[in-house]
């Protein structure tokens, strides 16, 4: 049996900034795969915190991939709404990446999932902050990247509402007091091991 390739473009969300590598979510979306009789290589993760979408095109490119991977998964964007940027310029941005995800996946867009990006308004670090208009902002860029997926018939998973529970919940919280902790990183690995299961069938 080949093993299974997998691919994961983004940011901090992706790397699992302030958790330990086997709690990020693609590594635990992987272990979830295992657990159901399939072999996954180590998940290829390019991303770094802090990214925007523009920065984490640059990083693509510095990478170099060369080869197809069999499932992919993009998540973009909290840094381009930290930042101040326009959702106009996401969008364009966010639509090359997409393509580029779809490309890595040998051009099947069902391989492909797009995942909501997390409201931090709800952590700690936002107290001193407006938490309405961070959700309200998050929410218009979440409206574009699911959109675009829709529009180019790739997977979506919305994990937006389970980042949203950490205000009642700072289990969900890592240490930093603003990204996700190992406990919710979990719960998006739920979500989307069955979309990436649905993919490989």
């Amino acid at each position: 049996m080949t093993p299974i390739t997998y691919l994961a473009l983004g940011d901090s969300y992706t790397i699992g900034e302030q958790v330990a590598y086997p709690e990020c979510f693609p590594v635990q979306a992987a272990a979830l795969l295992q657990e159901k009789g399939y072999q996954v290589d180590k998940p290829v993760i390019i991303a770094t915190t802090g990214w925007t979408t523009d920065e984490l095109s640059a990083g693509i490119a510095v990478a170099h991939i060369t080869q197809t991977y069999d499932i992919v998964t993009l998540l973009i964007g909290v840094n381009n709404q930290y930042r101040g940027r326009s959702v106009e310029e996401y969008r364009q941005e966010f639509t090359v990446l997409l393509r580029q995800a779809i490309a890595f996946a040998g051009h099947r867009p069902a391989h492909v999932v797009v995942l909501s990006i997390p409201d931090w308004s709800v952590t700690p670090f936002a107290a001193d902050r407006d938490r309405e208009q961070i959700a309200r902002e998050i929410d218009a860029y979440n409206a574009v990247n699911k959109a675009i997926a829709v529009e180019q018939q790739v997977q979506y998973v919305d994990i937006t509402p389970f980042t949203r529970e950490a205000s009642k919940d700072l289990s969900l919280v890592a240490p930093d007091g603003l990204h996700p902790s190992g406990k919710d990183y979990h719960r998006w690995a739920l979500a989307l091991a069955p979309r990436l299961e649905q993919a490989l069938r």
